[in-house]
């Protein structure tokens, strides 16, 4: 792994839902000053804003599938090419070609990525996270119920957090039978090119953070 005073990381997060990459990833990024891209409360917020681009994720979402390949590579590419220095991604990439989109559009700016760190979560511990997860229609952070504050008030802007839309234990499902089947891949495809790493995320979010920081050598 390339050192971190050297040049702007580029860091994707891999793991199932409800793992963690979106809390885990804001404090990456924040820590290490990095531009940040959730693309799930991404996609969210353009389903509630009644975006073209909500409309058509929409009925997607719904179903816990992934949104077209194309289209995931779109917006991401969109997004890249308004970046200026080094960036946490966190749901992108989900498929092997949205994998093969960023290997290559990186080598076409003479980037590369550092490296993909997956999240890993016993199945069980998910569906307890599930349960109890909200998220803040404004700010978007995302946490467990009793990380809020009274009257479910979000612990960063103090909107009141809540369960979010796709968040049912069927939609749960849905969603990490698409993670086995089309991320699978792609942590392989890492795993060959060396990038990978692995970080238990059952902890307490701090250790998380601490271990993420030791893996990326910060």
């Amino acid at each position: 792994m390339s050192d971190s005073n050297a040049r702007p990381l580029r860091v994707v997060l891999l793991g199932p839902p409800a793992s963690g990459k979106g809390t885990q990833g804001r404090r990456l990024a924040d820590h290490l000053g990095l531009a940040y891209l959730g693309t799930g409360a991404l996609l969210r917020e353009q389903v509630e804003n009644a975006t073209p681009l909500g409309e058509l994720a929409e009925p997607i979402l719904a179903r816990g599938e992934y949104l077209p390949d194309d289209l995931m590579c779109r917006i991401l590419g969109d997004w890249l090419e308004c970046q200026t220095g080094g960036w946490v991604l966190d749901g992108f990439p989900r498929s092997l070609p949205q994998a093969e989109f960023l290997d290559a559009w990186l080598a076409g700016q003479g980037q590369r990525l550092d490296a993909a760190i997956l999240l890993d979560v016993p199945y069980e511990v998910l569906v307890s996270r599930i349960r109890k997860r909200v998220e803040c229609p404004d700010c978007r952070w995302t946490g467990q119920d009793h990380q809020t504050h009274a009257n479910a008030q979000c612990p960063v802007c103090r909107t009141p957090a809540l369960p979010r839309a796709d968040d049912s234990e069927e939609n749960f499902t849905k969603r990490h039978r698409e993670f086995t089947r089309h991320t699978l891949p792609v942590i392989e495809h890492y795993q060959k090119l060396k990038l990978l790493e692995s970080c238990s995320a059952t902890a307490t979010q701090d250790e998380v953070a601490a271990r993420l920081l030791q893996l990326l050598h910060c």
